[in-house]
């Protein structure tokens, strides 16, 4: 892998991540499907082949199980 394809992957700061969120108690929910889309997202834009590859393996394998016959 050369250099500037690791500096590109480097991770990104996010508005949304634990450190940055308020602390106070009446504002801590659960929310893990918010969560989960953006684990997704920070994944997807660090690691954008592998996640083309994990979407193109879910469309085959879902395509290859639910053919009409």
């Amino acid at each position: 892998m050369n250099s500037s394809t690791a500096q590109a992957r480097q991770p990104k700061n996010c508005d949304n991540s634990v450190s940055n969120r308020s602390a106070s108690p009446a504002e801590q929910q659960l929310s893990p499907l918010t969560d989960l889309q953006n684990y997704a997202r920070q994944y997807a834009e660090q690691q954008p082949e592998m996640a083309a590859m994990i979407c193109l393996g879910f469309g085959f394998v879902l395509g290859w199980k639910l053919k009409p016959w």
